[in-house]
């Protein structure tokens, strides 16, 4: 569960989404594919670039604090290469809103019909 933002009240909550090493490799795919289109909007275009960005951080974080991650993984049976990108709302719903998104990340990404 993540923490609710502090203090500033236009923040968003980022959510994990524990994805392995390939759906992160396709994920990464799909978001730069969607921004070499020049019809995707500019505001959409800074929620992926963000998308990417935190791809790259979930690798950085494991390597600097590689413990908690570990404990997820162990308690749950996942693989090694199991790592949490964090996503906003929107971020998430950037992704959700490219129509060349694999159906297998669609599933693993939107939790919606999951809390139902």
């Amino acid at each position: 569960m993540s923490p609710l933002p502090a203090g500033d009240a236009g923040a968003q909550t980022m959510v994990p989404h524990w994805l392995d090493a390939d759906a992160r490799a396709r994920l990464a795919r799909t978001v730069r594919v969607a921004l070499d289109e020049p019809s995707v909007h500019p505001v959409t275009t800074i929620h992926l670039q963000d998308v990417l960005t935190e791809l790259h951080v979930a690798t950085a974080r494991e390597a600097i604090w590689p413990a908690s991650t570990a404990r997820v993984r162990m308690a749950t049976g996942w693989d090694a290469d199991v790592l949490p990108v964090r996503l906003s709302s929107d971020e998430l719903a950037a992704v959700l809103g490219l129509p060349d998104l694999p159906d297998s990340l669609r599933v693993l990404l939107d939790h919606r019909d999951a809390r139902a």
